[in-house]
């Protein structure tokens, strides 16, 4: 049995550490309310958008996308994932890098890059995958205006031919204990089809609705890299909220049984001082 002293310093140790995930709990908790409310808040306008864009879509003939439904030989791939800047978020960014190496596996035989958004992501898929770009500092300002910039990046890259297919990764929000990573296909748009029927006079549009269209998918491709991230933000923070709030209830029993081990000891160490004196005074006596 380890002596007290021992005993002691660990109590110590676990009791700081405690304290240290309480906090780191709480603040994530303070943070996840932001994030959920800016995630549940975007989400009607991101499903509108897309809503919007189907029903319009679905009245045009031919190609209406224009050179983002161009679906080519899919013979170069890039998989953007995102994760975290930090850990401590149990298997948040795990899950969302063991998806991307479940990609990279399934496209085997292509080349597959990766465009990184979050510093975890970034160290340990580059151990085994070509990274093109790390946009990590993206979280610093998480902003409509400052995605927009990685959106247009991502479509120039596959106008300019650079990639056949770019798909998106992701851990979506549920709730502060459930992520779900998905897996999306940024680009080339999927053939969109819808079941309604809308004739010709339904609407008047100006100007066409060709133009309307060309002008909608870029923004509706900004808006679902923006939900991503968002999502994976909100997912983020709460994966460590939950994660910090099992830490801390594992080093309370820790503790406990630590103070329990260490009473124990001390009763005994006492016992047998008390048998020593006995003992002596017996010796004495005798």
């Amino acid at each position: 049995m380890a002596n007290l002293k021992e005993i002691r310093n660990r109590i110590t140790s676990v009791s700081s550490t405690m304290q240290i995930t309480s906090a780191m709990k709480m603040v994530s908790a303070a943070k996840l309310k932001k994030a959920q409310d800016a995630i549940t808040a975007m989400r009607p306008y991101a499903e509108k958008l897309t809503e919007l864009l189907q029903n319009l879509s679905a009245t045009l003939e031919g190609d209406a996308g224009g050179e983002f439904t161009t679906q080519r030989e899919i013979k170069k791939v890039l998989l953007v994932v995102v994760t975290s800047n930090r850990g401590l978020a149990g298997a948040f960014n795990t899950n969302a890098i063991k998806g991307a190496k479940s990609r990279a596996e399934f496209y085997a035989g292509k080349q597959v890059d990766v465009f990184a958004i979050g510093k975890k992501g970034n160290d340990v898929l580059s151990k085994t995958l070509p990274i093109i770009a790390n946009e990590s500092a993206v979280f610093d300002d998480l902003t409509f205006d400052n995605v927009a910039k990685i959106a247009d990046s991502l479509m120039e890259k596959f106008i300019a031919g650079e990639y056949d297919k770019i798909e998106l990764i992701y851990n979506q929000f549920k709730n502060a204990a459930t992520q779900i990573v998905q897996t999306e296909q940024f680009l080339p748009l999927a053939p969109i089809k819808s079941d309604l029927t809308v004739t010709p006079g339904d609407y008047i549009f100006e100007p066409s609705k060709e133009e309307i269209v060309l002008t909608l998918i870029p923004k509706s491709l900004k808006t679902q890299l923006y939900k991503g991230i968002r999502d994976s933000f909100a997912s983020e923070h709460g994966a460590r909220m939950t994660a910090m709030h099992k830490a801390t209830d594992n080093a309370t029993e820790l503790r406990n049984q630590l103070k329990l081990t260490y009473n124990k000891a001390r009763q005994a160490s006492i016992t047998n001082e008390i048998l020593e004196i006995v003992g002596g005074a017996e010796a004495l006596n005798g």
